[in-house]
């Protein structure tokens, strides 16, 4: 029987990197969070405005990791900046799970 637990737990600790980092966010919830991107990034993260990335397909982490740095003031920019303000660190996820969602045009 400690033979099974010592083997479960070594599979654990083994496999435990291969895992995500962070729970990934629920889009369904982040496309009503995302209202304040759509002026911007649209509706569905396709932007019309080449001024402005489009984020719709983006990977979940980059789009995640990306809003964070805008948000922490390690990347800049004019636009971003206010917005941010209104981003809260708890949306994040769900935000860029749903831009990660939507298909590019």
């Amino acid at each position: 029987m400690i033979r099974v637990y010592t083997t479960a737990l070594a599979l654990t600790c083994t496999l435990s990197p291969l895992a995500p980092a962070g729970a990934a966010g629920d889009a369904q919830a982040g496309k009503a969070k995302a209202v304040i991107c759509s002026a911007c990034h649209g509706i569905d993260g396709n932007s019309t405005n080449p001024l402005w990335p489009k984020l719709a397909g983006q990977h979940e982490a980059y789009l995640a990791k990306q809003i964070r740095a805008f948000k922490s003031g390690e990347r800049t920019d004019q636009t971003m900046a206010p917005m941010m303000l209104m981003v809260k660190e708890d949306d994040i996820d769900d935000i860029a799970a749903y831009y990660a969602s939507q298909k590019p045009k």
